[in-house]
């Protein structure tokens, strides 16, 4: 090997020794077992890219190609970030940046959509969750890092972005205009008399003692007889707030656990004594763009029978991933564990499956506009108890509405609305 070639592979070696450091604290005076023969082979592909590639690339892109393409293959959520990326990286997670709103993951090698976030630029243009995105502004996605796929739709607010979409079958060109992201994780508001409703479209740092918030506010007006905790198209976030909002609703045991090679990665999320909402029942609806901490808060509600699931069978994303800095500014995510329910059903490739399947379908209604009861006839009898007329003024066809709109929404309140009268009986 010529000297040029040894000093090369010293310093690829050495790299490659950072890389597969975790922490200096771990690795202080340990020595790591390297495969030198696989480490020639390392370096021999490294010389035949750089100088035989049809572009000329630089040490510095042929070893951070290499890198990506050694983390990516890992699993579709590990990742090696570079020192650009890393930045762009904490911004996206603040929650407020500007973009289209489309939580992606890259499926056998398809990137594929897990869900738009709520009123944003992606979800008004009418992405749907299962969608496969082919192109970004002409150019193919595949074999191209997530972070990478995300920085391509992010650009300056107003400027945009055009995606080749294939759904059923057919490719579906949209033109979308990129806005500031700084997306509102959670709304509330009355289903009904006593039936309240809470969505919550991903989980930010504050979406715990948001929904604490949330529930002290419903209750200062009328008794919560019935909560619908609306997941569905809630592509995850931070665990800590998924945790919380269970926290919540129950007040003891455990609510989630994590598990991998690595003491560090066996943690347990138990609940506190104290709760905001521990008697009044809840349905949890969910879909297949439920994913990660949105499945957590669905697994545990269903294990600890605090919940009624409810919707479609949800992503199946159960996967831990850590973010190890490297001394050089870049960093590795890298999938460190997998989650468990408390009754240690494993959600990785699975999801959690509804406990009442309600799909998402559009309803017709046979009602007519305009109707008339027996009340508001001429001459019509009075109610033989004494009872007051009821004209068709007073039939709420809010409810209605709401079927078309949403009926998975409304088979949740159908069940809340029932549920106290099933336990007189």
């Amino acid at each position: 090997m010529s000297i040029r070639k040894k000093s090369q592979c010293f310093v690829l070696c050495s790299l490659l020794f950072s890389v597969l450091s975790i922490s200096a604290e771990e690795t202080d005076q340990q020595a790591l077992s390297v495969p030198l023969e696989e480490i020639q082979t390392f370096v021999n592909v490294f010389e035949t890219i750089r100088q035989g590639y049809v572009e000329e690339l630089s040490d510095k892109q042929v070893l951070q190609k290499a890198l990506k393409g050694m983390v990516s293959a890992l699993d579709p959520h590990s990742e090696y970030l570079t020192k650009d990326e890393i930045s762009e990286f904490q911004e996206i997670t603040s929650g407020n940046y500007a973009g289209i709103g489309v939580e992606v993951e890259m499926q056998d090698g398809r990137l594929v959509v897990i869900s738009p976030l709520d009123d944003s630029p992606a979800s008004r243009v009418g992405i749907l969750s299962g969608d496969v995105i082919i192109r970004i502004d002409g150019g193919l996605v595949s074999g191209i890092g997530i972070q990478e796929v995300t920085m391509m739709m992010r650009g300056e607010v107003g400027s945009t972005v055009t995606l080749d979409i294939e759904r059923d079958g057919e490719i579906i060109t949209l033109s979308i205009e990129r806005s500031l992201l700084d997306s509102q994780s959670l709304v509330s508001r009355w289903l009904s008399d006593g039936i309240a409703y809470i969505r919550i479209s991903q989980f930010q740092g504050d979406s715990d003692k948001e929904f604490n918030k949330a529930l002290n506010a419903l209750q200062s007006e009328k008794d919560i007889n019935g909560l619908v905790l609306d997941l569905r198209n809630n592509p995850g976030g931070v665990l800590q707030s998924a945790v919380g909002i269970v926290d919540a609703l129950i007040d003891d045991g455990l609510i989630v656990y994590t598990d991998g090679r690595h003491d560090q990665s066996k943690v347990q999320f138990s609940a506190t004594k104290q709760t905001a909402l521990p008697n009044a029942p809840v349905v949890v609806l969910i879909n297949e763009g439920s994913a990660s901490a949105s499945e957590i808060v669905a697994g545990a509600l269903q294990d600890h029978s605090r919940g009624v699931v409810m919707g479609t069978e949800s992503f199946g994303k159960g996967s831990v991933q850590t973010v190890v800095p490297l001394a050089d500014g870049s960093a590795v995510k890298l999938t460190t564990a997998l989650y468990f329910t408390p009754h240690g059903r494993s959600i990785q490739a699975q999801g959690i499956e509804p406990d009442i399947l309600v799909p998402d379908v559009n309803l017709v209604s046979n009602r007519a506009t305009f109707f008339v009861k027996e009340a508001e006839l001429s001459g019509h009898l009075k109610n033989g108890t004494g009872g007051k007329d009821r004209v068709s003024a007073d039939v709420d066809v809010s409810i209605d509405a709401l079927a078309k709109d949403d009926f998975q929404l409304y088979q949740a309140y159908t069940v809340l609305s029932a549920f106290p009268q099933l336990l007189k009986r």
